[in-house]
């Protein structure tokens, strides 16, 4: 069944680039004008996504995703005008899942749509990962190596997470970014080695061995070292 997403938008032109693109790419589509519109069809039924601009007339688009976010844990992406990083925070802070600033791109925005619609996937079967001597549980947050658990940032957890939930599969630089940083950072920056660094000094202390291989000229991946 395709997914169903809410837009919100009171710039009629944009709204109906919305429909159209998104329709095109196979979900399923409505539409709200303003903030009080949007709650109504939030409690009506609620949908896998919603856009969400800011600037809507009557109650604004803070106050429907702080709402919506109080009932449902459903995938929030503001698209909005206002570029300041004090307003990314607050929308952030609101409760949305990620930010976009007008004007947009909409391979962009297609692409920011997946990742939610994946990690919101994920966050919803959060049963206990299995890898080697390994164990994940994506509930608690915690990591075992063995018998020895293993203290993690928020970072390392989520980077962990996503190469135990596609074992032996080689997860490329590009994919990592998408998955894990959502485009924060440039294709020039080391972020990804960094965090692999950190990963494999925490897994590999007391000389266990490595599990995160390095893929050349490619990615990484989770695979026992052959013999």
């Amino acid at each position: 069944m395709a997914e169903r997403i809410l837009v919100v938008e009171d710039d009629r032109r944009i709204r109906d680039l919305l429909r159209r693109s998104l329709i095109f790419e196979g979900y399923e589509v409505d539409t709200a004008e303003d903030g009080e519109t949007a709650l109504r069809c939030l409690r009506e039924s609620v949908p896998d996504a919603v856009i969400l601009d800011l600037m809507l007339p009557g109650i604004d688009g803070l106050e429907v995703c702080r709402r919506l976010r109080k009932a449902s844990t459903v995938p929030i992406l503001i698209l909005t005008a206002r570029d300041a990083v004090s307003d990314r925070v607050t929308g952030l802070d609101a409760g949305a899942d990620d930010y976009m600033v007008k004007p947009f791109a909409l391979d962009e925005l297609l692409a920011r749509l997946r990742a939610l619609f994946r990690r919101h996937r994920l966050e919803a079967t959060p049963e206990v990962l299995r890898y080697a001597d390994l164990t994940l549980n994506p509930r608690t947050r915690q990591v075992f190596r063995g018998e020895d658990e293993i203290q993690l940032t928020a970072k390392e957890f989520d980077l962990l997470e996503l190469f135990m939930r596609h074992p032996s599969q080689v997860l490329t630089r590009e994919l990592i970014y998408e998955h894990i940083w959502n485009y924060d950072f440039g294709g020039e920056s080391n972020i990804i080695e960094v965090y692999v660094r950190y990963l494999r000094a925490k897994l590999e202390a007391g000389g266990k061995p490595r599990l995160i291989q390095t893929v050349r000229g490619v990615g990484y991946t989770l695979r026992e070292q052959s013999s």
